[in-house]
């Protein structure tokens, strides 16, 4: 049969078969088949595809079929272009419907049939599959599934876009699917990249918005096709989730979601910074949290460390400030992403929480909070001290407190036993005084951190000095304080006997403290600290000091003030 007379469905011819033995008048279409949807009937003037078989009445043999060529068969209704029987019996038929249409001879070839294939006066009978309608006045139809319930962007012209889609032939045939890929489809739009119904389709799309985008031939693959999928002059539906939307023109978008009260100081370029962060897609897939590890992240500002949106959101932020941080490809990883992590062109979303920062130049803030009236005597090195302390991070997070022990802390000052920033900040203190101290890092623990300290953590201590015992310098137990005695043995034998027993030694001493003349190193025994000078007083050890003890040796006189009168 020549294809250029085949046919299409229809609308309401519906003409009941009589049980009757004279000629068919009309045609008779039997609609054996129709899906329980149908949005478009086909009507006069659209375009059709279809498959059919052909056979005929009499004997049911088969003339023609278009399954046999491999290929749906095209055409108009309604204007002359299929047999008459044809152009009634597609009338009024949906996609994926199955009809049997039987068309009389005069509706048919007549009495003359056609090219030695129809005889002539012959009754067809064509088993009809309808693949596909359109008409030259189809548009691109819209068709919004899923709505986020917030859209601050929609696509546009020029913005390059993200998104997955599943791609049918109007009769739900499969053709394509960025999901079976694994990775979305990635283009500009507006710019001769797509097909111009998906251009169009696509426009006013909001991050996360489910869409069905039908488009007609004349806006696809027209009367080519592409491939082995898509057939010639075939309407194509895409279900489409946008993923992202961007413009290469896009700068930094930040949105402040918390600032501190009293925020005295803000980051700048060289600072160091921990902070936490939750990172996610637009559509609000998560790709990275510091949370999950347990552990902030920790960079220089502005020194190139981090992608570059991130390096110039960090810049002007307070402690204990919240942002939200979008950063376009073009400032983030670009169009080679990162592995099986970041997506090629994608745009990233940062909530980012910042815990301290410093500066490697920063000294020790010292803030007093109390000072009591009278304040005759300020700590100093050497000196013993009892304090009250609690230490905690930037963000308020108690490490450490004295007031989880029974007693305050005791130290020495100078001897190296507190972090530096902490000595720092007990320095110069009153008994009752209370202080502030922010000490950075390179005061504190450092990079490594310590115990339940962070690495590169910023500390706040809130100090009070509870006692002060002034002390001696390191290495001596026992400190003149103005000058000792001109003749220092005959002072010491208090009964002038020439010997100075340990008894007499020890009352020797205790006088010079109680005098305020002298002082014993702090925090020690008093009877075994003057012992211990004694000892090393008495040089032959016979158990008491004579005056030849008592003048130091020229070959040991470098050594021997630190532990002798």
């Amino acid at each position: 049969m020549d294809p250029t007379v085949t046919l299409v469905l229809l609308l309401s011819v519906v003409v009941t078969v009589t049980c009757t033995t004279g000629p068919l008048v009309d045609v008779v279409v039997d609609r054996y088949d129709i899906p329980k949807v149908c949005p478009r009937e086909v009507q006069t003037e659209d375009f059709v595809r279809y498959h059919f078989n052909g056979t005929f009445h009499a004997d049911g043999k088969k003339f023609d079929s278009s399954h046999d060529r491999g290929k749906a068969f095209i055409s108009q209704v309604g204007l002359g272009r299929l047999i008459t029987g044809m152009d009634r019996g597609l009338q009024g038929m949906c996609v994926n419907e199955r009809r049997r249409v039987t068309v009389p001879p005069h509706l048919a070839y007549g009495s003359v049939g056609t090219g030695g294939v129809i005889p002539p006066d012959a009754v067809l009978v064509f088993d009809v599959l309808l693949l596909d309608i359109w008409s030259t006045e189809d548009k691109v139809q819209i068709r919004t599934l899923v709505k986020p319930p917030s859209c601050k962007r929609k696509a546009a012209a020029s913005d390059y876009v993200r998104y997955h889609y599943n791609g049918t032939l109007l009769s739900g045939a499969a053709f394509d699917s960025s999901y079976s890929r694994n990775t979305t489809y990635d283009t500009y739009l507006g710019q001769g990249y797509l097909i111009k119904g998906m251009d169009e389709g696509l426009l006013g799309m909001c991050v996360g918005e489910r869409r069905l985008i039908i488009v007609p031939p004349f806006l696809a693959y027209g009367e080519n096709g592409s491939g082995t999928k898509i057939p010639p002059q075939a309407t194509l539906v895409f279900e489409v989730l946008m993923i992202d939307v961007f413009n290469p023109k896009d700068d930094l978008i930040v949105e402040v979601k918390k600032v501190p009260k009293g925020c005295t100081r803000r980051t700048v370029i060289g600072d160091y910074i921990r902070y936490h962060y939750n990172g996610t897609f637009q559509d609000g897939t998560a790709f990275d949290s510091s949370y999950e590890r347990n552990s902030t992240y920790n960079t220089y500002i502005g020194m190139g460390y981090v992608i570059q949106g991130m390096d110039k959101a960090l810049q002007g932020l307070c402690i204990g400030e919240k942002r939200r941080i979008i950063v376009p490809p073009h400032m983030a990883y670009g169009e080679d992403g990162v592995g099986d992590l970041i997506p090629s062109s994608a745009v990233l979303v940062f909530d980012i929480h910042v815990i301290d920062f410093h500066n490697p130049k920063d000294l020790v803030q010292i803030k007093v909070t109390h000072k009591p009236q009278e304040c005759n005597m300020t700590s100093e090195a050497d000196d013993l001290i009892q304090y009250r302390y609690n230490c905690s991070m930037m963000d308020g997070t108690l490490l450490y407190s004295s007031d989880h022990y029974d007693s305050p802390s005791i130290t020495t000052l100078g001897e190296n036993k507190v972090i530096p920033g902490l000595e720092k900040g007990l320095l110069g203190m009153c008994v009752g005084e209370r202080r502030e101290a922010v000490v950075p890092p390179h005061w504190g623990h450092g990079e490594n951190g310590a115990g339940e300290v962070p690495g590169s953590a910023v500390l706040f201590f809130e100090l009070e000095l509870v006692d002060l015992q002034k002390g001696v310098p390191e290495g001596f137990m026992f400190v003149w304080l103005g000058d000792g005695p001109d003749e220092l043995f005959p002072a010491m034998d208090l009964n002038s006997n020439k010997e100075v027993p340990l008894e007499e030694f020890s009352a020797f001493i205790m006088l010079q403290v109680k005098e305020g003349k002298g002082r014993l190193r702090p925090g020690l025994d008093a009877d075994s600290t003057i012992k211990d000078m004694f000892n090393k007083q008495d040089r032959n050890r016979d158990g008491k000091i004579i005056e030849d003890e008592v003048k130091p040796k020229v070959d040991e006189e470098s050594e021997t003030r630190r532990d002798e009168l």
